[in-house]
């Protein structure tokens, strides 16, 4: 008969996500979480090939918890569903900051980042449709704005700014407006005369 496990999977992923979340991802170690479940690392052990699995399935439970942020705020109806997608991003880093931490400011240098457009394509639509521009355009667009949305977020995350949510609001909204004319006097000078 094959020995019955103290804890489940899921209940040493949501263990260590906590763990993570309170105390950052440099406290996600077998010793911190076996400690955290309150058993020695053995149980770990027997359910995950090692902590590096362990690590990726935080991460992407943070991600799942992430995307509910997302989905939340594209549905609410608070904001344009463009803009509802960075205040998400910026609320996400406020609430859950070494969550966003472990996301989006870790060390990515080892790890293999390829462009890819389709995870972003429903907000690539959103902004073509918006502003009447080809995708390549909304990519740029799309890039430009994620560039001031993150740098805010992390400044959020680390503690340097304490904006509220109408002020954050207020500054998406003006850099919107900016790239947004930026991009028509680009294209009225593509125009054909």
């Amino acid at each position: 008969m094959p020995p019955k496990f103290k804890f489940t999977r899921n209940e040493i992923i949501d263990a260590a996500l906590n763990l993570v979340r309170e105390r950052g991802a440099a406290a996600l170690t077998a010793r911190g979480l076996a400690e955290r479940l309150g058993s020695s690392p053995k149980p770990i052990f027997n359910l995950f090939r090692g902590m590096d699995e362990v690590r990726g399935c935080v991460i992407d439970a943070a991600n799942s918890l992430y995307n509910s942020y997302i989905q939340a705020d594209m549905t609410s109806g608070r904001y344009p569903p463009y803009k509802a997608s960075g205040m998400a991003y910026i609320r996400f880093a406020r609430d859950e900051r070494e969550l966003f931490r472990l996301l989006f400011m870790r060390d990515r240098s080892n790890e293999r980042v390829e462009e890819n457009r389709d995870e972003i394509r429903p907000l690539l639509e959103i902004i073509e449709h918006s502003l009447g521009i080809d995708e390549d355009a909304a990519y740029l667009f799309h890039l430009e704005m994620w560039v001031y949305v993150h740098g805010i977020a992390t400044m959020i995350a680390t503690g340097y700014l304490e904006w509220d949510t109408d002020f954050v609001s207020h500054t998406l909204s003006d850099m919107y407006t900016g790239l947004k004319y930026n991009s028509e006097v680009k294209a009225s000078r593509a125009a054909p005369e």
